[in-house]
């Protein structure tokens, strides 16, 4: 009943958004990005190393299916230039039949994210770092550059690693083919001119659609100008019906893992991006869902794994969409093409759309944000400079999990950071905090001999427990210390390592006639107290819970450890006399 309620609540929304849209507009927008998905697919697929057509099946079912399933009304959803570019340096050159690998890939990668969107697992982006992303798309940007310029001179090259590539289309540098290269940087300077003076013109397809006219009309094939059917050839009519070959799940899961996770990165910045000009209120599950669909979709009709297009998605906002409708129609619009223009993607130049890769190249290198990143923390460069050598050097699913490794370990230091501060008593009778490292402490500070508080803040889990045992037993060596009193107020979280940690420092100063007194928990701290067992090895008589009022707990606590140290005459008994003279008297007369 649930799942109807929740269909027929979905149906209605589009149905309002739908009947709230202009008609005109969402055919123009969708026009508009089916000509651009058409080059861009056929270019994508040559990145991966697949044949064109898998890229033109990415455009067709998956986009109408993430279009009606996503939350966001405008991302497109389809082939990427950073997806691609995964599938090309992890499957095609290490796999016998590439198509069939990058198929179950899509297949994989979408049954995963459904997985993770049943779980709710769509936060999980926020756990991966601006720095981590930019420097994979930064590499991402060189990488397809060098592996396109075999296709912009006319030579050979190889698959690999930035110096692998580099390396191979140097040595086949002297087989230069001139008019090939004249296509490819014409083409890539048409497009950047008219970017300037049509910045909202379909400026891609028409420079590559000039490139298809200007080879048939001077017979550059005949010239050894290479034409897209020459690579593979592009079958008229819709995507077959693929079957995942379930013997490649073994070798393709960390590639998997991998393409879920940097999906899920690039569909969630586009959908935010536009979501924050166009107000739309997003979620993250159901953007999860909505992209995994469209990847099982993906892989059963023969096409790469799919993401969401920022171009073709800011392409569509631009052009006057309102509702998901224009990026189904642009699917639709796809299946066209494949039905009955076959032959004229066939003509395409490769070296036109080589033309078109160093464009998109150049954009995802955004200069201005890596500028920023360099001045900012040493964390965030080492993630950026980390990731973006790994693009260099590793295999690209290698390279997204050392960026991710370098955000685990960085967030790990950062969240085991405890601060531990020694409250001194001044003498205008007030706590005060004083490092216990520091050499310089204002000799006005008075200490009592047998009493000392330590005030903790941040969080205290397992990766915090050496640097609290350290600062603990520091204290516990000083053998004139009676009562040690840790304050707890401003930390978060008590997990079962620390709570041994506490409990080992318990029971050292318990065999030895002395104390530890807890103070300040919260509710949430007492609930984690009770229920690792500490709280029944201290006792209550050494808990002081927090409560209303500023320092009641710490007066109480301070009360009883003047009682357990004897000594009413040092600074801490004048303080508590100070605030709590009533408690003190009954304390001294015990």
């Amino acid at each position: 009943m649930r799942s109807m309620s929740t269909l027929r609540s979905w149906i209605q929304r589009v149905s309002a958004e739908v009947r709230g849209a202009s008609l005109r507009d969402e055919v123009v927008a969708a026009l508009t990005v089916t000509s651009v998905s058409v080059p861009q697919g056929v270019a994508y697929a040559l990145i991966a190393g697949l044949p064109p057509a898998m890229g033109l099946y990415a455009g067709m079912l998956p986009a109408i299916v993430g279009a009606l399933l996503r939350s966001s009304r405008h991302v497109v959803t389809g082939p990427t230039n950073a997806v691609s570019l995964l599938v090309g340096t992890s499957v095609a050159a290490q796999f016998d039949d590439p198509a069939m690998a990058a198929a179950t890939l899509a297949f994989m990668v979408g049954g995963l994210q459904l997985l993770a969107g049943v779980l709710r697992l769509g936060s999980a982006v926020d756990y991966v770092s601006a720095a981590v992303v930019t420097g994979y798309i930064s590499g991402a940007g060189l990488l397809i550059a060098a592996g396109q310029l075999p296709n912009l001179t006319g030579t050979t090259g190889a698959r690999g690693t930035l110096p692998v590539q580099l390396a191979a289309w140097w040595q086949g540098l002297p087989a230069l083919h001139l008019p090939t290269l004249g296509l490819g940087l014409g083409t890539a300077a048409a497009i950047l001119l008219l970017r300037r003076w049509l910045p909202r013109g379909p400026s891609m397809m028409g420079v590559v659609g000039a490139g298809l006219l200007l080879a048939w009309a001077l017979d550059l094939d005949s010239q050894g100008v290479m034409l897209v059917g020459g690579l593979s050839a592009i079958p008229e009519g819709l995507p077959p019906l693929v079957l995942p070959d379930a013997g490649l799940f073994w070798r393709l899961l960390p590639v998997a893992f991998a393409g879920v996770l940097l999906s899920l990165v690039e569909s969630t910045s586009v959908a935010r991006s536009i979501a924050g000009r166009s107000g739309q209120r997003l979620s993250l599950t159901q953007e999860l869902l909505g992209t995994g669909a469209a990847n099982l979709v993906a892989g059963l009709s023969g096409a790469l794994p799919v993401s969401g297009s920022l171009s073709r998605s800011a392409l569509n906002e631009q052009t006057g969409a309102k509702t998901r409708f224009a990026s189904a129609l642009s699917g639709v619009l796809m299946g066209v093409v494949l039905v009955g223009l076959s032959p004229l993607v066939a003509m395409l130049p490769v070296a036109s759309l080589a033309g078109l890769l160093l464009v998109v190249a150049r954009d995802l290198v955004d200069v201005p944000r890596i500028r920023l990143l360099l001045r900012a923390t040493v964390a965030d460069r080492l993630a950026f400079v980390g990731t973006l050598v790994g693009t260099w050097l590793l295999p690209l699913d290698q390279a997204i999990a050392l960026g991710v490794g370098i955000n685990i370990v960085l967030f790990l230091r950062q969240s085991q950071l405890l601060v531990v501060r020694e409250l001194r008593v001044s003498p205008q009778m007030r706590l005060q905090e004083v490092d216990p490292d520091d050499d310089d402490v204002d000799p006005t500070l008075q200490q009592c001999r047998h009493i000392r508080i330590l005030h903790l803040e941040g969080p205290l889990f397992f990766g915090a427990a050496g640097e609290l045992a350290t600062a603990l037993d520091r204290v516990i060596r000083d053998r004139e210390v009676t009562v040690l009193v840790v304050r707890l107020k401003r930390t978060q979280g008590l997990d079962f390592t620390v709570a041994a940690v506490f409990a080992s420092a318990h029971r050292r100063l318990a065999a030895q006639g002395r104390s530890l007194l807890l103070v300040g928990m919260r509710a949430d701290t007492m609930d984690d107290l009770r229920n690792s067992g500490l709280g029944d090895v201290m006792g209550s008589d050494a808990l002081f819970p927090t409560q209303p009022g500023w320092f009641v707990a710490m007066n109480e606590a301070l009360a009883v450890a003047l009682r357990r140290a004897g000594e009413h005459d040092c600074a801490v008994s004048a303080y508590v006399a100070h605030h709590e003279s009533d408690r003190l008297d009954v304390v001294a007369t015990r």
